[in-house]
């Protein structure tokens, strides 16, 4: 008896401890450096992002952020790495829309599962996407790129199969009414480049990464993705003045190992949303007509859960799944 009462002890005096270590662990996070691994290349848009966010967070936490790029297969490769990694909030993945994109596109072949696997911390914010064309195309409008994809085979590119740009363009295409052909790169410099060259025809680029091209005469914008129109081109339309059913999600946010525990996330949350308020932040991502946009863990989840289900419906319709 007396074995058992010492066990029963014991086990109260654990379940009393472990909402006080909880809070330890999130008070005293992070105690080594923090890894920012990203699904795309340098200088990519998301790239950008956790750049921004990983500097401050690393002079606000006093231990380096690590930013790691690991493009390809449709960012899953950096995807797979986060979802393995010790769960103790110092391996974190930045991503895009192309992570819901990628559950619903490759579903059961993914090394992870997107929702098992991960838990949301933070969405960061928006990206604004412009559709931009070469010169040498010869089409000065989104209803004259529309009307010479009926009559001749176009080529679009995005950063690789699954990304964020490649279902944003095929949204575009459904609602254009036009079926085109996809090439994928490892991420927007090298998209950019080709697009410039006339070797791609179109794409949807953010604006940060290919604002020198338009401004240099390079690329020619057509419209912005976003609601309205962005105060870096204010000629340029937004593509629903164009095509009112066209829809776009250009969201980047920050995601955990599942089991990290809820006190770092919700620490790294808060921080996240601290950073979004610095006045040279904001200048910074107001430069490339970035919406900053922070959240909580629970609403990014909700978040993510829909942008799952929305692709879905996109993919079916757009012949990429089978329906």
């Amino acid at each position: 008896m007396r074995v058992l009462y010492r066990i029963a002890v014991v086990a109260a005096a654990l379940v009393v401890a472990t909402p006080g270590l909880a809070a330890q662990q999130g008070d005293t996070f992070p105690t080594k450096p923090v890894r920012f691994v990203v699904g795309f290349s340098p200088g990519s848009a998301t790239d950008f992002t956790a750049r921004t966010f990983g500097d401050k967070l690393s002079a606000m936490w006093g231990q380096p952020v690590v930013i790691e790029n690991r493009s390809g297969a449709g960012s899953t490769l950096a995807s797979a790495s986060v979802a393995q990694a010790t769960p103790d909030g110092h391996t974190l993945l930045v991503v895009s829309t192309s992570f819901a994109i990628t559950a619903v596109l490759q579903g059961k072949n993914l090394p992870y599962d997107a929702i098992r696997d991960f838990r949301a911390v933070s969405q960061f914010g928006s990206t604004t996407g412009v559709m931009v064309v070469p010169p040498s195309l010869g089409v000065k409008s989104v209803k004259e790129l529309i009307a010479l994809a009926k009559e001749k085979k176009l080529l679009f590119g995005s950063a690789g199969a699954g990304s964020g740009l490649h279902m944003s363009t095929e949204r575009f295409n459904l609602a254009a009414g036009i079926r085109t052909t996809h090439v994928g790169f490892k991420g927007q410099p090298e998209m950019n480049v080709e697009i410039v060259t006339g070797r791609v025809h179109y794409g949807f680029p953010s604006l940060g990464t290919s604002m020198h091209f338009i401004k240099d005469g390079r690329l020619l914008p057509l419209a912005v993705n976003t609601p309205k129109r962005s105060p870096h081109l204010p000629e340029v339309p937004a593509m629903i003045e164009i095509l009112p059913n066209f829809e776009r999600d250009a969201a980047h946010a920050l995601m955990a190992p599942a089991k990290t525990p809820t006190s770092i996330v919700q620490k790294i949350s808060r921080d996240i949303a601290k950073v979004a308020e610095m006045p040279d932040v904001k200048e910074r991502m107001h430069v490339i007509s970035f919406d900053l946009a922070p959240s909580t863990p629970e609403e990014y989840d909700k978040a993510v859960r829909k942008q799952i289900e929305v692709f879905g419906q996109v993919a079916k319709a757009a012949g990429l799944i089978a329906k």
